[in-house]
């Protein structure tokens, strides 16, 4: 497949960044009509040696960064398991807040026969923290930066939906009147910063929301 919607923002022998579209997987699904993906889409057009170091969900738009060798997957695999990639998202989120900021620190696990759902489970859930600050209000719902301080699977999707704030257009967590108001799932990663593994530079990059 070409790399048709793919922007590459960022590139160099050890690097990229891209702009990941919605309704693209990050990795090859388990399902062979599932192997179309982010990965393999750059590794088949012009970058064979690009490594995933980490992921979006399907539905979820904005910034990745690759490795280009192992060296420099070994060190942005680093700077996310010690919390020093700085990453935000901006999201559309259902009704109104009634505070301008807060946080989200309820554990979370991966729930079986609700697959692929993840829920809010206080005995075996893992910790997961997210902070929030509203950037914009409207009737209906509001536009929303979401700092994940973990990263626990769906963990924006699932917080936002505890806090009676659903995603607009999440077919997996939203009642049908948050589903129904937006044509695609409003998260989109917008700020990605983190540490350059070979210059030691601290690179900055954004992306505005599509939505």
């Amino acid at each position: 497949m070409p790399l048709s919607s793919i922007e590459i923002i960022y590139a160099d022998s050890y690097i990229l960044v891209v702009n990941k579209p919605t309704l693209l997987l990050s990795v090859p699904g388990r399902a062979e009509d599932n192997k179309d993906c982010l990965i393999t889409r750059l590794q088949d057009n012009g970058y064979p040696d690009a490594l995933i170091v980490h992921r979006l969900d399907w539905e979820t738009s904005g910034l990745i960064v690759l490795a280009r060798d192992r060296d420099s997957h070994r060190e942005l695999s680093r700077q996310f398991h010690d919390r020093e990639v700085d990453k935000r998202y901006i999201a559309l989120c259902w009704g109104t807040f009634a505070q301008p900021e807060g946080r989200v620190e309820l554990p979370l696990r991966y729930d079986p026969p609700t697959k692929p759902r993840h829920v809010v489970d206080h005995e075996q859930g893992k910790s997961a923290l997210t902070l929030w600050t509203v950037l914009q209000q409207h009737s209906d719902h509001c536009r929303v930066e979401l700092t994940p301080y973990t990263g626990r699977s769906h963990q924006l999707r699932v917080h936002m939906l505890a806090m009676g704030h659903p995603i607009l257009g999440d077919g997996l967590y939203a009642h049908e009147q948050a589903l129904q108001a937006a044509p695609r799932l409003c998260l989109h990663s917008n700020v990605l910063n983190f540490t350059h593994p070979h210059t030691q530079e601290r690179l900055a990059f954004t992306s505005p929301a599509p939505f």
